[in-house]
């Protein structure tokens, strides 16, 4: 069958645009949902950090960054921010959707700690090894306004960490 020029075009360009299609609906999939003008779920998230009570043992940081102790009793080594620490940790959005875990991969994590978010910043150095803590984190203190990857802009994170070790 021979086919007239214009029309293998025709049919090249409508191949290019149902890929293109694809990949634009598969990257907004991925995306976070834009919830900047959703009341509701800017409320949950500063509901989430209001009912965390200090007689729950809950501590206040500057900025809003709520954290207590789960495990351990503080009195091992303790990071500075320009250490590199090693760690397993998991983080959930208010609603208990899980965003990153290194519990998942079953493999820790090591990171320059001056490289984190604040909050982790702030936390970890609180922290001996060996210990675990929660953080409740205010999006002024983790990823603001405008997110990154899957979190979005606003999103107040709930964070599990336990300090494995410090680097020499």
């Amino acid at each position: 069958m021979i086919r007239h020029p214009l029309a293998q075009a025709g049919l090249a360009l409508t191949a290019a645009i149902v890929f293109v299609a694809a990949a634009h609906a598969q990257n907004r999939a991925q995306a976070p949902a834009d919830v900047s003008q959703n009341m509701a779920w800017h409320s949950a998230q500063a509901a989430a950090l209001a009912s965390r009570q200090a007689s729950d043992g809950w501590q206040w940081m500057e900025g809003g960054l709520l954290w207590r102790r789960v495990a351990g009793d503080g009195s091992g080594k303790h990071p500075t921010v320009r250490d590199v620490v090693t760690v397993h940790y998991e983080g959930t959005f208010v609603d208990g959707q899980e965003f990153d875990s290194s519990y998942r991969s079953g493999r820790p994590a090591t990171f320059p700690l001056n490289a984190l978010v604040p909050a982790w910043q702030m936390a970890i150095p609180h922290m001996g090894v060996g210990d675990t803590i929660e953080l409740a984190v205010p999006a002024t203190l983790a990823y603001g306004t405008t997110g990154r990857g899957p979190i979005p802009g606003g999103a107040t994170l709930l964070f599990k960490i336990e300090l494995l070790g410090i680097a020499e």
